[in-house]
């Protein structure tokens, strides 16, 4: 139940023991700091918790889903503490590394920011400190206020996420954002959120978001337990494809993918390099992604998303819906 494919295993991981390599694998994929006191059983016990709120989370209807979300979420985060004690307390992750590429697709300030699914409002802090007016989210107050900053022109609020245009008046903002979120939300509320998105914009106005890659992933737990797909509370992983057909099933009319280089690598070029969101490398992307999609979710097909970076493709899809 608990073996790690051993075909991604390498050498190295080989001779340690396999607490110690799930261990590893679970600080890595949660950016934990090495020094963190992590044990095998508080890994045992998070991917247990989570399959078991997984399958609540999808058992959900309409009717009782903010509910289910609300509850499953404070259970994993008050059973689980820590994540909320270790994740992102690295201080080498720069905010300015992690969200330059968000800064040169939005623009230049003033403009009216609202963020689906804050978490811990390290981008929606970034941007409000650099002078954008901004609206910060969560299923609940309490779970991410006291993560911002005292910052003016950040404000929070509550949302379920899907029906936006019930939170906020039509066409109030310039950008919508969400980062690392929809492949949290339900299959079947993921196109009421991208027309929630559309209700809240002025014309004109992007919903700009960023989710992991199907091909490349699972991007949550079941990474660490050498599953293909995802177990955990990623609900369902997408493809460029997947979600540039939704875009336009929720009105947008015009859709692109950002084509970026690595973080890493554009700070070392000293700005020469700027993310550019294009509807041409839209396309390349998916005709990329369907030479991945004729291979079954495996190792191989990860392989393969890895390799194709050579080729621009990114495997952290980057949108731009622009209303």
């Amino acid at each position: 139940m608990f073996d790690v494919e051993e075909k991604e295993i390498s050498s190295e991981e080989k001779a340690q023991p396999r607490g110690r390599r799930l261990i590893d694998r679970y600080k890595k994929n949660y950016a934990i700091p090495s020094e963190a006191p992590v044990t095998e059983e508080m890994v045992l016990d998070h991917w247990e918790l989570e399959k078991n709120l997984t399958e609540e989370l999808l058992a959900s209807d309409s009717e009782n889903r903010w509910e289910v979300f609300d509850r499953c979420y404070t259970e994993l985060y008050s059973q689980i503490e820590w994540l909320n004690r270790y994740v992102d307390k690295d201080d080498s992750r720069d905010y300015e590394v992690r969200f330059s590429n968000w800064l040169h697709v939005i623009g230049e300030p003033p403009q009216k920011i609202y963020e689906v699914g804050s978490g811990k409002a390290g981008l929606i802090s970034f941007l409000a400190q650099r002078g954008f007016e901004c609206k910060a989210t969560e299923v609940t107050i309490e779970r991410g206020q006291s993560y911002a900053d005292v910052i003016p022109n950040l404000h929070w609020g509550i949302s379920d996420g899907i029906h936006l245009g019930e939170f906020e008046p039509a066409g109030q903002y310039e950008v919508v954002i969400s980062n690392q979120v929809i492949e949290h939300l339900h299959p079947d509320d993921v196109r009421k959120h991208f027309i929630g998105s559309y209700a809240i914009l002025k014309k004109g106005g992007r919903y700009i978001f960023s989710v992991p890659h199907q091909c490349a992933g699972p991007a949550d737990i079941s990474s660490i337990f050498g599953c293909n797909e995802p177990r955990g509370m990623h609900l369902h992983e997408y493809t460029y494809g997947e979600l540039a057909n939704i875009c336009k099933d929720a009105g947008f009319s015009d859709i692109s993918a950002v084509l970026s280089l690595p973080v890493k690598v554009a700070k070392m070029t000293k700005g020469l390099f700027k993310p550019m969101p294009s509807g041409l490398y839209l396309h390349y992307s998916q005709a990329l992604e369907n030479v991945l999609l004729f291979l079954p979710p495996s190792g191989l097909r990860r392989k393969m998303a890895k390799l194709m970076r050579l080729l621009l493709f990114d495997p952290c899809i980057f949108m731009v819906a622009t209303r």
